[in-house]
């Protein structure tokens, strides 16, 4: 029985969380072997609608590229747009900083 993603959203919530300069990962280990899952989120301090989907657009990419390689099965992974930071900032430097934030979940305890 799959629950709602509302509450595996809330469940995340409560989870370890990175912040970096663009963006916030959460993280939580499910302690299984399932694939990973990812969200995306942005609140309406992102902005309009069309700031917040092209924020959300942004952390779609550059989780395709970093995460099959650096996310860990059996986690779930929310990434949260800034407020004008997630839109403007360089993808490569948003992409390092994914790295960065997935090691530092993976040293935390």
């Amino acid at each position: 029985d799959m629950p709602s993603s509302r509450n595996v959203f809330l469940r995340l919530a409560l989870s370890q969380r990175v912040h970096s300069t663009s963006f916030v990962l959460q993280a939580r280990n499910r302690k299984d072997e399932s694939p990973m899952r990812i969200g995306f989120t942005g609140s309406k301090k992102v902005g309009k609608a069309v700031a917040r989907n092209k924020a959300k657009r942004r952390l779609r990419e550059i989780a395709r590229w970093i995460m099959p390689q650096e996310g860990q099965a059996g986690h779930d992974y929310v990434l949260i747009g800034r407020a004008n930071v997630t839109a403007t900032t360089n993808f490569s430097a948003m992409q390092a900083e994914l790295s960065t934030a997935l090691q530092k979940l993976q040293t935390m305890p």
